[in-house]
């Protein structure tokens, strides 16, 4: 996916033959968006939409005021937290059952690494990740000439482009249940 010569017929059953593996999806906040930054929230839902892990995580560094005026998570909502570290086994677990699915894998993906890094924890399994981002770029089909790559839209332009109810409030379980349903739309299935 991600191309330019891809037809939408090709992105909705590639989504569709996806939607039969029964992903998760998974969404994180964080303590920012640089090389340190690490994971203080993540929704994990199965492909029914149902929350099946939710938890914050108390970071090894504060949450900076930048990053609080995003996603409104506070240092006192997650001094009480468990550590990433306390929770990476159970969360471990889920991330290798099945396909996962994130809006902007890299960014999530990378996140998990460096809070894994950040915990000292290696590893050793591979994340079957799968980005939606990038799939709804391709359903939408505009190149970037200037990027020299297919368009990419924020996830809140991609739901509402797609009549989505479900709000972007930059919190973990909202993003997520947004990226399913978009992911569900797109395959032209209900969400």
């Amino acid at each position: 996916m991600f191309r330019r010569n891809i037809t939408r017929q090709q992105v909705i059953d590639y989504s569709k033959k996806k939607i039969s593996e029964n992903p998760y999806y998974l969404d994180t906040e964080t303590t920012g968006l640089e090389k340190t930054d690490e994971i203080i929230e993540i929704a994990i839902v199965d492909s029914l939409g149902k929350v099946i892990y939710e938890s914050f995580f108390r970071p090894t560094k504060p949450i900076p005021l930048s990053a609080i005026n995003i996603h409104h998570i506070s240092n006192e909502m997650v001094q009480n937290s468990p550590t990433w570290s306390e929770k990476w086994a159970e969360i471990r677990e889920i991330l290798i059952a099945r396909p996962i699915g994130m809006y902007n894998a890299e960014f999530d993906l990378r996140m998990i690494q460096q809070t894994l890094t950040a915990h000292n924890i290696i590893l050793d399994d591979q994340i079957n990740a799968f980005d939606v981002m990038k799939i709804y770029s391709d359903y939408e089909g505009n190149w970037d000439s200037s990027r020299r790559k297919m368009r990419r839209y924020r996830l809140e332009d991609a739901g509402r482009n797609m009549g989505i109810q479900i709000p972007n409030s930059h919190r973990a379980v909202d993003d997520t249940r947004l990226t399913r349903a978009l992911f569900h739309s797109i395959a032209g299935i209900p969400y």
